[in-house]
């Protein structure tokens, strides 16, 4: 074990850049929700990726912006910005379409943290003439002295291995921090409740995937069977009748698409009972984030 490597890794970038989707890619498992909606991740989390000699602990984090009002945005800010702390490098994330406003800020953050930071240029699939990514890397070098900048398409897979061979030569030599068989820190019953929150933010636009907190009232196996209850927070009665639908229609896509998620990532029948419940300014309640589980 003397030459096993270990270390913690942050993963930032401005809303919608991929992060999530990367790090699943990375752990090659589904450690975190993902939609193309911004904002998706709403809590650190972590990602284990272990290999035959070294462990790679991966950050997950909301998007960083400056300016986030209310209770919970300033939960995710400060989520994402202590994420910097006590790790070994930092991957920041851009996409292939180029630097935007938005960009800068995780940009300052990233480099003001004295640690080696890796660029990581996703969504190079969304870019037909691959060529025209070399102006993108040459500005970039010039923005800051990044440790490598690293062109990868997480959601095919592209040049990931690349990434991560990068990172390994950035981990300190030290023993494994978690079990081997452990790829998250975060337990089923918290996974069952983002996934879902996933499928209000793939099945429902506006305002809606924002305003819902979901909260698990009852998770046990029984016979085989894990047996889930969830109810889903929103902060108006409007958007609790949006939720449902006519005739309760979309609750039930959304509970139908939410069960086949968690039999996939638990292996196993699932049974999940949804209820829709208005508590209003939830958002911007502390107590109620609390309760919901948004803690610092």
């Amino acid at each position: 074990m003397t030459d096993y490597r270990c270390g913690r890794v942050t993963l930032v970038g401005r809303p919608n850049v991929g992060k999530s989707t990367l790090l699943n890619r990375l752990v090659g498992a589904k450690v975190s929700i993902t939609s193309p909606r911004p904002q998706t991740t709403r809590q650190r989390l972590l990602g284990i990726k272990t290999a035959d000699a070294v462990q790679i602990v991966y950050v997950d984090t909301p998007g960083l912006h400056p300016a986030q009002g209310g209770q919970l945005g300033q939960h995710m800010n400060r989520a994402a910005r202590t994420s910097l702390d006590g790790v070994d490098a930092i991957v920041l994330v851009i996409t292939a379409a180029g630097w935007t406003q938005a960009d800068e800020y995780p940009l300052q953050l990233a480099t003001a943290a004295g640690l080696p930071v890796i660029l990581a240029i996703n969504k190079i699939d969304q870019i037909k003439d691959r060529p025209s990514l070399l102006p993108l890397i040459e500005l970039s070098a010039k923005k800051f002295g990044f440790t490598e900048i690293v062109p990868v398409a997480a959601l095919r897979g592209e040049n990931v291995d690349a990434l991560e061979r990068a990172l390994i030569k950035l981990l300190p030599v030290q023993p494994p921090m978690y079990p081997a068989d452990q790829i998250t820190d975060r337990s089923e019953r918290f996974l069952a409740a983002e996934l879902v929150r996933e499928q209000v933010f793939r099945g429902f636009s506006q305002e809606i995937p924002y305003a819902v907190a979901v909260q698990i009232e009852k998770f046990k196996r029984e016979k085989g069977v894990l047996h889930v209850a969830a109810t889903l927070w929103v902060e108006k009665e409007g958007q609790k009748a949006i939720l449902i639908g006519k005739g309760g229609e979309q609750m039930k896509t959304t509970g139908t698409r939410a069960r086949l998620a968690m039999q996939k990532a638990f292996g196993g029948k699932v049974h999940l009972e949804l209820w829709v419940k208005v508590r209003e300014h939830w958002s911007d309640d502390a107590r109620a984030l609390k309760t919901f589980g948004y803690e610092d």
